[in-house]
């Protein structure tokens, strides 16, 4: 059998390497610590909260599952999201990742994050191959400009890593597990 096996993501960005690779290993940098920060939770860590904030570390892991799809299916390739994104009412329900991740048990949230994580990395392997970061995203912005693939590489470091930060102080408040990158 013939199966076409994808490269190991970088654990970090190079010290000095390309832009690209620079980029990604920054947002897999971010993408592990989420994981680390999520791991090996039940139910009830999942849904800790935070006074006065709603949120937790699911709504976090579906969020984040919400933002990969949206920007590297969504708006870089311009195509519609899959399920479970379809079935919901944006206009009706805007806050649904964040509320419904309270009834997905830990498993099926790592699931849906992991999912949407490989199609990223897909769709990024192969717009970089086919055009580089100055590839335009399919679907304009309200104004019309097209963001490229840098950009929106950017805007998911910067996503990630204000969420990363909110995982910190809800992971911790947990079971006190601290630190800022996972072990190795």
């Amino acid at each position: 059998m013939n199966e076409k096996t994808e490269p190991a993501p970088l654990l970090e960005p190079p010290v000095a390497g390309s832009e690209a690779d620079t980029l990604i290993g920054s947002l897999e940098r971010q993408r592990r610590t989420l994981a680390w920060k999520c791991e090996g939770l039940d139910a009830a860590g999942m849904n800790t909260r935070l006074a006065p904030s709603t949120m937790t570390l699911g709504g976090l892991l579906k969020h984040l599952a919400l933002v990969e799809d949206e920007y590297l299916t969504g708006r870089l390739l311009g195509k519609p999201l899959g399920a479970p994104w379809d079935s919901v009412d944006r206009d009706a329900e805007p806050d649904w990742e964040w509320r419904s991740a309270a009834s997905d048990t830990p498993e099926e949230l790592f699931a849906l994050w992991e999912s949407a994580v490989a199609r990223s990395r897909a769709h990024v392997r192969r717009d970089l191959a086919e055009g580089g970061l100055d590839t335009p995203a399919r679907r304009e912005w309200p104004d019309g400009r097209a963001p490229s693939l840098r950009r929106m590489l950017v805007d998911l470091i910067e996503e990630y890593s204000r969420h990363v930060g909110h995982a910190d102080l809800i992971r911790e408040s947990v079971d006190g597990r601290v630190g800022e990158d996972p072990p190795r």
